[in-house]
């Protein structure tokens, strides 16, 4: 009999190691676009690289994962010339992401729930060493996985022209959301 239970729970165990998932991210074909909003509604957009990314399914769910991101590649495509070049040195200095001490930002994946139109992920978001809950949106859709995040900048030490740090800046206030919007396909 204890040969048995003993089969039973091995063949338990190996039905939810088999049914759990592990994912690559497809670099090449999976993108990250930005988009930060001053007080006045003008914005500015751009793109940044992954680096890698795994994520674990299983039963449908998203149950853990991580994406690492290339602060070195931050892309500014709503200018061109000399002002998209002094846009790309601003962001990556430290008034805003302090590129050269934190060359990467990373998302680990905790868990998810379904939703009406796909999944509700809870993570941790870490940008300049500091780390933050987040929670955001993945929807399946012909490219791969549409993904929608927005995050308080504030909250990870980024203070250039934000109301959180500093006061009366009028028309210059930057809003502490920035807008991520991506698409990740997995191999």
């Amino acid at each position: 009999m204890r040969i048995i239970n003993s089969l039973s729970i091995i063949l338990l165990l190996n039905s939810f190691i088999i049914s759990a998932q592990e994912n690559k991210l497809d670099i090449q074909n999976s993108n990250l676009k930005w988009t930060g909003t001053k007080i006045t509604n003008s914005s500015h957009y751009g793109s940044i690289n992954f680096k890698s990314g795994t994520i674990v399914f299983s039963e449908g769910l998203i149950e853990s994962g991580e994406f690492i991101v290339d602060m070195t590649s931050i892309n500014v495509e709503d200018i061109q010339d000399g002002g998209k070049e002094k846009l790309e040195g601003h962001l990556r200095s430290d008034d805003f992401f302090s590129v050269e001490k934190f060359n990467f930002a990373s998302l680990v994946i905790n868990s998810s729930v379904k939703t009406k139109q796909g999944l509700k992920v809870f993570g941790d978001l870490n940008i300049k060493g500091i780390s933050s809950p987040v929670e955001f949106d993945m929807k399946k859709n012909a490219a791969g996985w549409a993904t929608y995040l927005t995050f308080d900048r504030s909250k990870y030490n980024v203070r250039y022209g934000s109301g959180s740090f500093f006061d009366n800046l009028g028309d210059k206030l930057i809003l502490d959301e920035i807008e991520l919007e991506g698409i990740l396909s997995f191999k």
